[in-house]
């Protein structure tokens, strides 16, 4: 969400998503409160610091850290007063997923995370654990269930070895689709657990890997549908494959910041029918399998249109159930 001020974030979510409604993330604030910040802020038993190329592992936690961490605690106490006035059923919170941290997270010689297979296990595991605790007291603060939802961004490029080493002259490594799957199964597990809920995973993407996703066993998979008009086959079958397999699918529809003209809802959710279309679905299991949302999150949007997009996403799935007469 744009903006500084978490309390009047969190009641426009809760006033405009009530069936699920999700902890602010104000990434205008700056270190500590971006994607990376809090993940690190959930951290057991390990630290990191703000150095000039980004975030770095050390041995105890400074200022940097313990910036991290009352952020997060003042979303959560403004997550709670919100929920005072609206009781939700569920609730969803948001984290970087295992390799999206492990990828923006720096060892003490600048090296990625991700370039030492003991230190990925380590962040992981430390990420997981304090996730658990995050859940637990967000579900009594607010009375919900709470539903997780892992952001995996950088995944893509974790494949297909494109991170660049400190040097800047070279690139990581790519890690196999098999070792990528076996360790965010391991986290989606794990936090089905804690949660005794779904999971959903996020990725932006452009081709995301829609099929490691679903084996990996997420519930649910958030991608931007705007980008899929020129997807090749091989992502449409794995699409597809999920689609069949009753995984919901969160549909990124709506701008994440405001176009030049005002669009239209049937316009908004022409990439929706365009690709149950090419998939050979009905329309209508859009009703049952698919969540309208922004196409990525509204952090770049005026907070005027950071509500409206909200407005629009619940909208569309109104519509959605309720087909307007010539879709």
């Amino acid at each position: 969400m744009p903006g500084a001020d978490v309390s009047e974030s969190a009641a426009v979510v809760f006033g405009e998503l009530p069936t699920l409604p999700h902890l602010p993330e104000l990434p205008a604030r700056g270190l500590g409160a971006d994607l990376l910040g809090r993940a690190a802020a959930l951290l057991v038993d390990l630290a990191v610091e703000v150095v000039p190329s980004g975030y770095r592992v050390t041995a105890r936690p400074g200022r940097d850290h313990r910036r991290a961490v009352d952020l997060l605690r003042w979303d959560v106490d403004a997550v709670t007063d919100a929920a005072e006035s609206t009781r939700p059923a569920v609730v969803k919170t948001q984290v970087a997923g295992p390799w999206t941290l492990a990828a923006g997270v720096e060892l003490p010689r600048g090296h990625r995370v991700l370039t030492d297979p003991g230190a990925v296990r380590d962040f992981t595991d430390s990420l997981v654990e304090g996730l658990t605790a995050h859940v637990a007291t967000l579900a009594d603060r607010t009375g919900a269930r709470v539903v997780v939802q892992l952001d995996e961004p950088t995944l893509p490029a974790v494949l297909a070895g494109e991170l660049s080493t400190p040097s800047g002259y070279g690139t990581v490594p790519a890690v196999p689709e098999p070792q990528a799957r076996e360790l965010l199964a391991t986290v989606i597990e794990r936090v089905k657990a804690a949660t005794a809920g779904p999971v959903l995973v996020h990725c932006c993407d452009r081709r995301p890997p829609v099929g490691l996703l679903h084996s990996a066993g997420a519930d649910a998979i958030s991608l931007d549908a705007t980008l899929l008009s020129d997807a090749p086959g091989a992502l449409l079958d794995e699409i597809g494959q999920a689609w069949d397999d009753e995984v919901t699918f969160l549909l990124g529809l709506v701008p994440s910041v405001a176009p030049t003209t005002r669009p239209a809802l049937r316009e908004l959710a022409r990439p929706a029918f365009d690709l149950v279309d090419r998939l050979g679905f009905a329309r209508p299991t859009l009703a049952d399998r698919a969540v309208p949302t922004p196409t990525c999150g509204l952090a770049g949007a005026t907070p005027e249109w950071a509500r409206r997009a909200l407005t629009l996403a619940t909208d569309l799935g109104k519509a959605f159930v309720e087909p307007v007469e010539g879709w």
